[in-house]
């Protein structure tokens, strides 16, 4: 019976279970224990915590941006960057997904954020090549940047409480439109606030609980990137690039039609009329929608649980 309790499969839970344990009281801002135990970062918590362990940088909500040098030639050159953004916004080419395709963000474009990706865990994409190409020769003068877009809010925008997914990289914000008033267009992470300003940067650890207000009349615009998280050792940078070369790209998304789009986000525009079924049942019926989607979960739990005590 107590060699049942150590059996491959179950030591295999436990961790599991521990890692996501750490991901959720991490930091004094937490989810709901119920929408942890369904976010994707929850689904990552193993890799994260590995993240965390070898972290060449504090674990710490907010970062000193010397902690990554590199990034002050972007800071040096804002008004560059400013310009082929302002000319994009200007085009109406910042904007939501045309199509089911942009899985990691596609909750934002409800509530007033929209993107125009320059470059995402991989090549910089054709059309930033044409539209932007002093900011995308500046991002590709940095080592460590691996995705990088022109990311506005709208005007009475908020974004709701989340934690990204993924702890091998961080995340880079530098002003470039900034709001400054009536009202606030600031962003907190783990608490934390931080009010967006032309010129300065931010850099911070995207799984802590953070998010977003516009509450002014004016839209922002920043220049946000996802940059290598510094590890303290080879084997586990070597860990995390091919992480990020195999299976983080596949997150990959397009400006226009015919650039490429990841399995992830292939996979995602089939899932989604799934999910639109769901939208269909809650708005018909809570108490239903609520009983189907954990049964499901319930359902999937037990299956689980079989698979390791039978």
């Amino acid at each position: 019976m107590i060699g049942h309790f150590f059996a491959p499969q179950l030591l295999v839970l436990y961790c599991f279970a521990i890692a996501a344990m750490i991901v959720h009281f991490r930091g004094r801002v937490r989810l709901g224990f119920f929408r942890q135990l369904t976010d994707h970062s929850t689904l990552l918590a193993p890799y994260n915590v590995l993240m965390y362990w070898f972290s060449a940088v504090p674990s710490a909500p907010v970062l000193p941006t010397a902690s990554i040098p590199e990034l002050a030639k972007l800071r040096e050159n804002w008004q560059t960057i400013r310009e082929e953004a302002l000319a994009l916004s200007e085009q109406g080419r910042i904007k939501a997904a045309d199509k089911y395709n942009d899985f990691g963000f596609n909750s934002f474009f409800r509530t007033g954020w929209k993107r125009f990706y320059l470059k995402w865990y991989d090549e910089p994409l054709p059309s930033a090549k044409a539209a932007c190409p002093k900011t995308v020769e500046l991002l590709e003068s940095i080592p460590g940047i691996e995705g990088a877009m022109f990311a506005t809010l709208g005007p009475n925008s908020r974004l709701v409480k989340h934690r990204d997914p993924y702890a091998g990289s961080l995340r880079y914000h530098l002003g470039l439109v900034t709001p400054t008033s009536p009202g606030e267009c600031r962003i907190f992470v783990d608490g934390q606030p931080y009010t967006w300003h032309d010129g300065e940067d931010l850099l911070f650890d995207e799984t802590y609980v953070h998010y977003a207000e516009n509450t002014t009349n004016e839209t922002r615009i920043i220049l946000f990137c996802d940059v290598e998280r510094p590890l303290r050792t080879r084997a586990m940078t070597a860990v995390n690039r091919w992480v990020c070369q195999h299976i983080v790209r596949q997150t990959k998304t397009q400006n226009v039609d015919g650039e490429e789009v990841g399995a992830f986000n292939k996979a995602f525009a089939y899932i989604y009329q799934v999910r639109l079924v769901g939208k269909r049942m809650k708005a018909w019926n809570k108490n239903v929608y609520y009983a189907v989607k954990y049964s499901l979960i319930g359902g999937i739990l037990a299956m689980i649980a079989y698979s390791v005590f039978a």
